[in-house]
């Protein structure tokens, strides 16, 4: 079989070519494990809370931080022992590092001149990346001249202009004000298709995740306790941190047929008929609330809630509710008008059964 002919995910598994990690690192109480396979040209997304462990991984791929244990092949050879300088690997650091006595087509020349380039054929090579970035008529400007998106920009060119088959990024869009991110995103993901090794994203924001990755890698407390695509990631959420971002109620608990008996509360009647561990997931906009107990006998997930908080969510009001299911709902500012909403407001909520999820835990 030729390497045409084998898959692509078994080359990496086999170090022939991409990302083949598992990175341990202990650092006092704290204790990251974490592997990666990633081929060439596929986009990963570390996403995790604050403290989980992603700018440590990050920041053991590039070689800043020594692995403790574990491995780190890139194309089929090890990097453990190498120091960073040597590495093939481009960063983009969260706040861009640029080098401030530099003009944006010098600080790109950097990377080329480092690896022996000539000085006018690196600063051609720059001058070739910063056209790609839309930045030709901004060569001879300094960082402190330059809009954070352009900065931004100036640092991917400069991480992508030493050809790296390795690319790091470290929440890069995060110091963007938000009409900037939006179209830098949107710069950023053309890029990033455009590249042709690994590149590895270190965000806490999904929407960041969901719109650069092929793939999430989701780490908590220093593990990976999910990965997939952001599609299945969004729809399979399996820690409450994950659907808090995702935006969805979830829930564990043991099914039998349609109803699943959570592990703490009450039982949610589902569409699908499955047996033993699952998950249950539905979003707030699927909570329709009451302040007295509605008739009918359809309504079969009820439960009797109390609202903790409310708080602006985009154009709706998002209640957070205690009580025999705690949960969120959305509603507009009208019906939470006209409810009467309030902290300490008895309800009642209820779900349809059509607009729950439930899966194998």
């Amino acid at each position: 079989m030729t390497d045409i002919d084998t898959p692509r995910t078994e080359r990496v598994a086999s170090g022939e070519q991409g990302l083949d990690a598992r990175l341990v690192v202990h650092r006092g109480s704290f204790r990251l494990d974490v592997s990666l396979t990633v081929a060439p040209g596929d986009v990963v997304a570390l996403l995790g809370p604050n403290g989980a462990g992603k700018t440590t991984a990050l920041r053991a791929l590039a070689g800043l931080v020594p692995l403790t244990d574990g491995h780190l092949r890139l194309d089929g050879t090890a990097l453990e022992r190498t120091p960073p300088e040597s590495r093939p690997v481009g960063v983009v650091f969260q706040d861009y590092l640029l080098f401030p006595h530099l003009t944006a087509l010098d600080n790109v020349a950097f990377g080329p001149r480092c690896q022996g380039t000539s000085k006018a054929e690196a600063r051609a090579q720059a001058a070739v990346w910063l056209d790609r970035m839309g930045l030709a008529g901004h060569a001879a400007a300094k960082p402190r001249r330059l809009s954070g998106g352009q900065a931004q920009r100036v640092a991917l060119a400069r991480a992508l202009a030493t050809r790296p088959r390795l690319l790091l990024l470290d929440e890069p869009l995060a110091a963007l004000d938000a009409r900037t991110r939006l179209e830098v995103r949107s710069q950023l993901r053309r890029h990033l298709a455009e590249f042709e090794a690994v590149a590895v994203l270190v965000t806490h924001d999904p929407l960041d995740a969901m719109v650069l990755a092929d793939r999430l890698v989701v780490v908590e407390h220093g593990e990976v306790v999910q990965e997939g695509t952001p599609a299945d990631i969004a729809r399979h959420p399996r820690t409450d941190y994950i659907a808090q971002l995702v935006g969805l109620n979830l829930y564990r608990g043991q099914a039998d047929g349609h109803t699943v008996r959570l592990d703490a509360g009450p039982s949610i009647t589902t569409t699908e008929v499955l047996a033993g561990p699952v998950f249950v997931a539905f979003p707030p906009a699927a909570v329709t609330l009451f302040r007295e107990r509605p008739g009918g006998a359809s309504a079969r997930n009820l439960w009797r809630c109390e609202v903790a908080g409310l708080e602006t969510h985009g154009d709706q009001i998002r209640a957070d509710l205690t009580g025999e299911l705690p949960l969120a709902a959305d509603l507009t500012t009208v019906a939470a008008a006209e409810l009467d909403l309030h902290p300490g407001a008895s309800v009642w909520a209820t779900v349809k059964a059509t607009q729950t999820h439930a899966y194998p835990a």
